[in-house]
């Protein structure tokens, strides 16, 4: 066994500690407008329930370890006081993933994931349509941990307004586990599905994701690309251009041959298998004439 007093330990590497121990950690979804009501979205897992009279969740935007900054959704509660939390389930976990790219101030992270805005019957920030549930709710208190790298600031949000959709409720009116299907943190790469179990999802954070925004609308659009796939396509820094297909095609003439035939659903299918292997720049290239 070791042992380790936190202040005698790197900040990064006790935070993977910590994250790698404490989990699976639910995900707060959080849904912002900026004093302007520029919509922003981004993924916390320090997040739970903590009372249901008053209805209180609580989540945490930690300050940023290399540089000590603070992140948009902070910046927005402290000036708005409203929050949607949304839950997020497997079907929408990589357009999720996305938006934990550090996209520049104002930049929609709804639009960039390829997620839809709802809007929301009491406050002013949107809620995300996929989401099974959602929670419209007003700040009561943010309490600062501390002012270093690292440190959490609690968003005490009162929920006033409640979301389910009834495709995850049992035939009592409950929720069920296995309809909703929800995803956790854990360290790393990792995630946890309510009903599988471990899965995982790279990190986009070394570079800026195209986004969702910016495929094809007629990929965007497939009958066969789910949102997942949408999530890890937009997840690249650059799109192939096309002397990097013709090569491609001219690697592979039997995917030449699919592409070829113009046959969307069999173009489309082979590019899902390609993502299925974790070889998402291939999938492009299947993709793009």
């Amino acid at each position: 066994m070791i042992s380790i007093l936190p202040d005698e330990m790197d900040t990064s590497a006790l935070h993977g500690h910590l994250l790698g121990a404490v989990g699976p950690r639910p995900i707060a979804f959080a849904s912002t407008v900026d004093s302007q009501e520029r919509p922003n979205l981004s993924p916390f897992s320090f997040f739970n329930i903590f009372s249901s009279n008053p209805p209180i969740l609580i989540f945490s935007p930690s300050r940023r370890v290399r540089d000590n900054s603070t992140k948009h959704t902070l910046e927005n509660v402290l000036k708005t006081k409203e929050v949607v939390i949304n839950i997020v389930n497997y079907a929408m976990v990589q357009q999720m993933s996305l938006t934990s790219t550090e996209y520049g101030e104002g930049i929609n992270e709804f639009i960039k994931s390829g997620l839809t805005m709802l809007p929301s019957d009491i406050v002013r920030p949107f809620r995300v349509a996929e989401s099974p549930v959602q929670f419209e709710c007003k700040v009561t208190k943010v309490e600062a941990l501390g002012n270093k790298g690292g440190a959490g600031n609690l968003i005490f949000s009162q929920v006033v307004k409640m979301h389910i959709k009834s495709n995850v409720l049992d035939k009592n009116g409950t929720i069920d586990p296995s309809k909703i299907d929800q995803v956790a943190r854990m360290g790393g790469n990792w995630y946890s599905r309510a009903n599988q179990g471990l899965f995982e999802v790279p990190k986009p954070l070394l570079t800026l994701g195209v986004g969702v925004d910016k495929i094809p609308e007629n990929i965007r659009l497939s009958k066969v690309l789910t949102g997942n796939d949408l999530g890890l396509l937009g997840n690249v820094a650059k799109i192939p251009d096309a002397e990097e297909v013709a090569n491609f095609m001219a690697d592979h003439p039997k995917i030449r041959a699919i592409r070829i035939s113009g046959d969307t659903n069999k173009i489309h299918k082979k590019a899902q298998e390609f993502i299925q292997k974790n070889d998402v720049l291939s999938a492009w290239k299947m993709l793009l004439p």
